[in-house]
């Protein structure tokens, strides 16, 4: 025996390593792209699908016959064809069976095959399976050449490249996959669409998108819903292959009597596990998220029966079903990219009139060669055909041959032109054929085949004939999948409807009274309830601390926190701190720049007058200071030396302005001399020679000016002529009246 002493080492080729990587990824992702993730267009089917069919066909697993174990068929799958790990495939498996994955089931299982919930199916030595009337229509024609075969990766067995059936598996039942650079994303879509459609084509091959869309409405997802985008939206992503549908639960409301009522959710969109789903839900509602709503039960069987739990009766159902819809999978978006294998393994992205042309194209390559198949057949029989008759012809003859002579068949292929088929069939027919009825039965087998020939023929010689049959064909199939039948019958609904609207403040957050308090030292704390604000200096605060601010607001309410250099933010008073302790550092929340000058309701006014200490200020919109940033927004932008002083809100019926400067001079000016800005300096409210602004205020002139006299009684004195303080803007004023208060404020 010879002995190899050659070194491994002198095999090694030398190589750039980026060359043999890429090459080598190359190859990798061919293979994933082509023979794992892409389905092909003609059949819908990837790989382990497709042979998971065959071999379940194999095993005479009809809908008629009794089903056998899972693990039998997933043995044969990964003994014969799909060497891969046998939970891959028994996944798979899985997948075709459950009707709330697959609109039109491949796989009938019996058993735990699991559930919209999310749990997962029964090991494969539990469950059974056989395949369904589907499966069946997709695979008809296999036994008659309609398709190529393949070896199996072994050799040893052989495998179908695609299955012929009159069924548009692809777009019916959809497909999902990621390759290498690439991915396939396809919505399920009602089969008597799909047929409807391609009899339009079959007439129509130059029918555009829009005439494929009279027939296609659009997906009709297994677990229903509905398709909330518009016409236009759907059209163009079936014109690109690429887009995206909005896909919403279908619910109703639920009258409880007396005002009650509830929302029952009874259908949730496509790939949306329910169990995920009311966990998700539930989450909102202790995290106080979307307080309207107050409690979800699960209350489905066979069929879904989510019941949704309004806070009050009077809270609005389709407020609190755009809340859900914005927060939850309530609604959700499924891609669309009709990326597939087209007829020469090629991966590109079809529109779905392209999708559907190439399926037609498929069918018309299936009908001829099933036609070519049975006029092979069909010769076959008639040769024989042929041969008995003959044999009838010359019935002594032949028995006195067969009787005689040692080598039959050459004396009687010789004497009658007998071909070797025709001689050895007439040697291996049966004595009780030979009756004088059999002759007239084969005469007229003999001519119905003929005839079944001679229109097998033309159907081959005309592609008006094959236009013809095929649609008759495909109308056969439409009838058992029509939608008045329980598995045709479209199940989503495709109804525009308007994005979920944003949640009003109100409805996000459960309305509570409060007393907010800032301190000197800028701790802040929010009390429940509306304390007693004469008390407030009882309340608790740090050594050396105080009330700076303190009123009355809600929950709900935003508050407006201005700094001395004109910036200005924003707090959501349901997100301060307790009022138990001291509160916390208003500046853990907001990056301060400066003292605090202000803290009020944004509810206070819908504008607000702001001006700094140096006379120069205007008004503003509330809306254009809110800034739920940590870094604020800038409004006013005092000049060098000066800073915000005042920060007022403007009543709607206010019409003038009235300024007091630390020289103690007051003026009196209209409101509309006063510009309205969203940020800048402003202009001169008052002049002074020295000192500045001290404060400024709105008011309404018929009204007259008023403020708080002070003392225990606390009386308010009004002044109800403000002529004499009447000038223009920018005025220097004059004294203010008697008992105005001596720290100049309003």
């Amino acid at each position: 025996m010879a002995t190899d002493f050659s070194d491994p080492f002198d095999q090694i080729v030398d190589a750039p390593f980026d060359s043999a990587l890429s090459e080598r990824y190359l190859v990798y992702a061919l293979s994933t792209i082509t023979a794992r993730s892409l389905p092909d267009v003609r059949d819908g089917l990837k790989p382990v699908h497709r042979r998971l069919l065959w071999a379940m066909r194999l095993l005479r697993l009809d809908p008629s016959q009794a089903y056998k174990k899972s693990a039998r068929v997933v043995g044969d799958v990964i003994g014969k064809y799909h060497p891969h790990g046998d939970q891959s495939v028994y996944d798979a498996m899985v997948r075709l069976a459950q009707n709330f994955a697959l609109r039109y089931p491949l796989v009938d299982g019996q058993g735990n095959f699991g559930n919209i919930d999310g749990d997962n199916a029964a090991a494969y030595r539990y469950t059974e399976a056989r395949l369904t009337p589907v499966a069946i229509d997709l695979m008809s024609g296999l036994d008659e050449d309609a398709v190529d075969f393949r070896a199996t990766y072994n050799g040893e067995e052989r495998e179908p490249e695609l299955f012929p059936g009159l069924f548009p598996n692809l777009l019916a039942n959809g497909a999902s996959g990621i390759a290498v650079g690439m991915a396939t994303s396809i919505p399920p879509h009602n089969v008597a669409e799909l047929l409807d459609a391609v009899i339009m084509l079959i007439d129509q091959p130059g029918a555009d998108e829009a005439a494929v869309l009279e027939h296609v409405k659009g997906p009709d997802f297994p677990t229903g819903g509905r398709v909330a985008d518009s016409p236009e939206a759907i059209a163009e992503a079936y014109r690109t292959g690429r887009g995206s549908f909005r896909v919403r639960a279908k619910w109703e409301v639920e009258d409880l009597g007396r005002g009650a009522w509830n929302a029952v959710v009874t259908e949730i969109p496509y790939g949306v596990q329910k169990g995920k789903l009311i966990e998700q839900i539930a989450g909102l509602i202790n995290d106080k998220k979307l307080p309207i709503l107050a409690d979800i039960r699960d209350e489905s069987d066979a069929e879904i029966r989510i019941v949704l739990e309004p806070r009050s009766r009077t809270v609005d159902a389709e407020t609190l079903m755009d809340g859900l819809f914005r927060m939850s999978d309530l609604e959700s978006r499924f891609s669309l990219n009709l990326n597939v294998l087209d007829a020469t393994r090629t991966p590109r992205v079809m529109s779905l009139r392209e999708a559907l042309l190439a399926w037609v194209d498929h069918q018309f390559i299936v009908l001829r060669r099933r036609t070519e198949h049975r006029l092979a057949k069909i010769a076959d029989r008639m040769e024989l055909l042929a041969g008995y008759i003959i044999a009838f012809l010359n019935l002594d003859r032949v028995i006195e041959i067969i009787r005689t002579e040692d080598e039959p068949k050459p004396v009687m292929m010789t004497e009658f032109e007998l071909t070797d088929r025709q001689a050895e069939a007439i040697l291996n027919m049966r004595l009780r054929s030979l009756r004088k009825l059999e002759e007239m039965e084969l005469k007229r087998e003999r001519d119905a085949l003929e005839k079944e020939q001679d229109d097998l023929s033309k159907l081959l010689g005309s592609d008006a004939r094959q236009r013809t049959r095929l649609k008759r064909d495909l109308g056969k199939v439409r009838e058992r999948y029509g939608p008045e039948t329980e598995l045709g019958a479209r199940r989503t609904l495709i109804e525009e409807a308007a994005l979920a609207r944003e949640i009003p403040l109100e409805a996000m957050i459960e309305r509570e009274p409060v007393t907010v308090i800032l301190s000197k030292l800028g701790w802040i704390r929010a009390m429940k309830g509306h304390v007693d604000l004469a008390a407030a200096d009882t309340l608790k605060f740090k050594e050396g601390d105080g009330p700076r601010f303190a009123f009355h607001a809600h929950t709900t309410d935003k508050l407006l926190l201005a700094c001395e250099t004109g910036r200005f933010y924003t707090l959501g008073a349901d997100k301060l701190p307790g009022g138990r302790g001291f509160g916390e550092p208003v500046g853990l929340m907001v990056d301060l720049d400066g003292d605090i000058v202000a803290l009020v309701p944004a509810s206070i006014s819908d504008r607000l007058l702001v001006a700094a200490s140096d006379g120069r200020g205007f008004v503003v919109k509330t809306a254009d200071v809110t800034a739920e940033t940590r870094k604020g927004k800038q409004v006013v932008n005092p000049r060098a030396g000066a800073k915000l002083t005042v920060v007022r809100g403007v009543a709607p019926q206010d019409d003038y302005v009235a300024a007091m400067g630390n020289n103690r001079k007051l003026v009196v000016f209209p409101l509309n001399e006063l510009a309205e800005l969203t940020r800048g300096q402003g202009v001169q409210l008052q002049r002074y020679r020295d000192g500045g602004l001290s404060d400024a205020r709105t008011f309404r002139f018929e009204e007259g000016l008023s403020w708080t006299m002070g003392g225990e009684q606390g009386r308010t004195r009004v002044e109800q002529d403000m002529n004499p303080w009447r000038a223009a803007r920018g005025a220097a004023g004059r004294m203010p009246p008697n008992g105005f208060p001596k720290d100049n404020r309003f």
